[in-house]
């Protein structure tokens, strides 16, 4: 784990390491083209399924319908017809997560292929760091849709209640569904998670650092603690953009380390990353961090990010 945090340790500060990466310029080389390539497909396809959740429609009166008149088929069968589609979407989503999982392995191979420094293979590949930020964008992004809308529980819980009747009644419905038992449950497990994707990336990455190599993660906070670097970009929506993904760099890399991002080591300390963050920010990263509440935290950054 020891590169997953590199570029956000004060002992880089003090290095002398800073660099400039381009989020809004920067394009692959030769070598780096056809995994470049590949992930852009899939994020391309992630943002799709983005604009496909915010505009999520649940089955909820078509469910509470069936539920208070349980015996009228009629119902049944409207509710059923709603809810069908529904989780044939969903079931696209979990399909995604997977593909996300194989895109970040081959992208993490790329940057980790060479023996020089993090931050100067970082450097060197700057389109693919800006590739990986955007599936930390991506991720905080979906799960934060997720979390905002129940009906997706509602839905799938009904459905999953359904098909479990169709199959001890053996009633053929049950059978004939893109989404049957089995794969209801799998799918369960991942809908289950307050932040799923967040929890597919972090997974990704832990078998990744402990099977292939230590990869840095997070290069945001040089980026935009420098009034210099900040000034190069001439989008305010890129600086907005780097902060999301400081957001994700630390969410995630509390859920990857045993120990956290919060604990005050000479390795690491997000304090000087979260004066950067807007309030906006550290309330998003309060609800989905894994060890905030530890003993270890310090409290300076509890009181940053906890309600008093």
């Amino acid at each position: 784990m020891g590169n997953l945090i590199k570029v956000l340790t004060r002992d880089l500060d003090s290095s002398g390491c800073n660099f400039f990466l381009d989020f809004e310029n920067a394009q692959p080389s030769d070598m780096e083209r056809a995994t470049w390539e590949k992930v852009k497909l899939v994020l391309a396809e992630g943002q799709l399924v983005l604009e496909e959740l915010q505009m999520y429609r649940g089955a909820g009166e078509e469910i509470r319908q069936a539920i208070q008149r349980p015996t009228v088929e009629r119902l049944q069968q409207r509710a059923w017809a709603a809810v069908v589609p529904i989780v044939s979407k969903l079931h696209t989503y979990y399909e995604f997560s997977q593909k996300l999982d194989s895109c970040l392995c081959y992208l993490l191979e790329e940057l980790a292929c060479s023996e020089a420094p993090p931050t100067q293979q970082l450097e060197q590949k700057q389109a693919l760091a800006q590739q990986f930020a955007h599936i930390l964008h991506f991720t905080l992004r979906f799960d934060e849709l997720k979390m905002t809308t129940p009906a997706i529980q509602n839905d799938f819980s009904y459905y999953r209640r359904t098909i479990s009747r169709m199959k001890i009644n053996k009633l053929s419905g049950e059978s004939s569904n893109e989404v049957n038992n089995e794969l209801a449950n799998r799918m369960s497990l991942f809908y289950a998670s307050a932040t799923p994707m967040l929890k597919t990336l972090s997974d990704a990455i832990t078998k990744f650092v402990s099977d292939v190599s230590p990869l840095p993660v997070s290069l945001m906070r040089p980026i935009l603690s420098v009034a210099e670097y900040r000034s190069r970009f001439s989008s305010e929506e890129t600086v907005l953009f780097c902060l999301r993904v400081m957001v994700g760099v630390i969410i995630l890399y509390d859920h990857v380390h045993p120990h956290g991002a919060f604990v005050k080591t000479p390795f690491i300390y997000v304090s000087p990353s979260l004066n950067t963050l807007t309030p906006l920010f550290c309330c998003r990263s309060r609800y989905t961090t894994k060890h905030l509440n530890d003993e270890s935290t310090p409290k300076q950054v509890k009181n940053m990010l906890l309600p008093n």
